[in-house]
């Protein structure tokens, strides 16, 4: 049966790998479909949650490169059922996805929501798109109330895309999470400190 994700990356190394770990005749023997080539409402919802991601891609000399993205929720758009866009931010200018991606366009993404222990691996194409030449593609993905500036738009065609199981993901929180979070005790400390500030002042 079909797992496309795990078969597009399954090379004759990762076969001897696999079974030299006693672990080969468990995917051999794979009964399901998980072609997962196109986006699902669980996966769109997911990924449009998402404040950051990992991206890798691969060098001309051969060494992986992972970088960080990061923007306001929802910044990597669903664009459509196989498609995601994101902005590419100003940042240190180095470009070495941007040069790696010109030579390789194979791209692998890692999404994680931490608090509750979900992550999301993906195969992608990416290609490399002006500004100036795509106002309807920046007007679709650009935040416009977002700090960053944006120089390019790049967006990702999807080969294939995967659920990681839980293991090993420790829960992490944002500072907006805590607050959020912490919100009702922040006020029931300061209705209590007014009410004994009222009662100090009554009893004199």
């Amino acid at each position: 049966m079909p797992y496309k994700f795990l078969d597009m990356l399954t090379t004759d190394s990762v076969r001897d790998a696999q079974s030299e770990n006693g672990a080969r005749e468990q995917w051999d023997d794979f009964a399901g479909d998980r072609r997962f080539d196109h986006f699902d409402e669980r996966a769109a919802a997911f990924i449009a949650a998402r404040d950051s991601f990992y991206m890798a891609s691969v060098s001309e000399n051969g060494w992986p490169y992972v970088q960080h993205r990061g923007g306001p929720p929802g910044f990597l758009k669903v664009l459509d059922d196989k498609m995601l866009g994101f902005a590419d931010f100003q940042g240190n200018r180095q470009y070495i996805s941007l040069g790696n991606v010109k030579a390789d366009d194979r791209v692998a993404l890692f999404l994680v929501d931490y608090p509750r222990r979900k992550r999301l691996k993906l195969l992608a194409h990416m290609t490399v798109h002006q500004l100036d030449d795509n106002p309807d593609l920046a007007q679709r993905i650009i935040d416009t109330d977002y700090q960053g500036q944006p120089e390019r738009l790049m967006t990702l065609s999807l080969e294939s895309y995967d659920w990681n199981c839980p293991q090993h993901i420790v829960p992490r929180f944002t500072k907006d999470m805590v607050d959020l979070a912490a919100r009702p005790l922040q006020e029931e400390i300061a209705r209590l400190t007014e009410e004994n500030e009222a009662l100090r002042r009554k009893l004199g």
